[in-house]
């Protein structure tokens, strides 16, 4: 029936981005490896963990299929979300958890941007409205922070960039993922046999749990990418256009209430400037769809 959404695929979606949302709590955990040890695992240990899905399911037939366009356009995007993926873990473990939830938060607004500046998409005055709110949002937690909030940026543009990328590369998560930490995997072996070599790594010498934890990201990465990959396919893109502020918002309250991160007035005028920001943006987006639908449903006049 039109109208009604897959209760399946919504609890997939919501699954998928809580469990985002939660990941402040789990990279710490990981301490005291650092944050590109822990990197290296997660790229690592994600191989390892998507190649055994794929032998799950038996598909391969994707690698007859790449061509070196699409090998391309995957090691950038392995590039793009290696940065994030370090961003993000570097945020959480060093205090920034509440910058890195803003990231999530401005990044609607990035991939506006970047359909402007790469697609050549005509904006509506309230999309640049919302664009220009986030810019002074950023203007005023720049004041506050006494520097540009460099993570939230670097979270917003190359998750963006990573989205862009994967748009032209049309692949499925699974596969897509099996390529990135492909790509990344030797990097992050070299990188982790040399802190062995330099006696500074913590895997393996800081406890079975520790180790094991580590293993786990990779587990911890490949789970909500299923989950997002089975609603993606059964609820509508609006749906979980709106799903995905959950992530932020999860963000937001640990760093806030369980992490106890320093919030002042000058940074609760920026994030209010911000989730404006989106209103706005959600708000003119189903103006937008629902004239769409309604001119769509109007009979075609004849012409004689």
């Amino acid at each position: 029936m039109t109208g009604v959404i897959d209760r399946r695929g919504l609890a997939s979606g919501i699954a998928a981005y809580g469990l985002w949302g939660l990941f402040p709590l789990y990279w710490p955990l990981l301490k005291p490896a650092g944050a590109t040890e822990i990197l290296g695992h997660r790229i690592m240990w994600s191989l390892v963990t998507v190649l055994v899905i794929l032998a799950v399911r038996r598909s391969w037939r994707w690698v007859r299929e790449l061509t070196p366009r699409t090998l391309a356009l995957l090691a950038l995007a392995a590039a793009v979300i290696g940065a994030n993926w370090g961003a993000f873990i570097y945020a959480v473990n060093t205090g920034h958890t509440l910058e890195a939830a803003l990231g999530y938060f401005i990044n609607p607004l990035i991939s506006v941007l970047l359909g402007v500046l790469v697609f050549r998409e005509r904006l509506r005055p309230w999309q640049w409205g919302a664009i220009g709110l986030g810019a002074v949002a950023v203007l005023v937690l720049a004041v506050d922070y006494g520097r540009p909030p460099w993570i939230a940026l670097t979270l917003a543009c190359s998750f963006g960039l990573y989205g862009m990328v994967k748009k032209f590369a049309d692949m499925p998560s699974a596969e897509s993922l099996a390529a990135e930490s492909a790509v990344l995997f030797l990097p992050a072996l070299a990188y982790a046999l040399l802190l062995q070599g330099q006696g500074s790594a913590a895997f393996g010498h800081a406890g079975l749990g520790h180790a094991l934890l580590l293993a786990g990201s990779g587990l911890v990465t490949a789970v909500p990418l299923m989950l997002f990959n089975a609603a993606a396919v059964r609820i509508p893109l609006s749906a979980l256009g709106m799903l995905q502020y959950l992530t932020p918002v999860l963000q937001f309250l640990i760093g806030l209430l369980v992490q106890h991160e320093p919030m002042p007035a000058g940074r609760w005028i920026g994030f209010l400037l911000v989730w404006t920001a989106l209103v706005i943006l959600t708000a003119d987006g189903f103006r937008a769809a629902r004239r769409a639908r309604v001119k769509a449903a109007q009979p075609v006049r004849e012409t004689t």
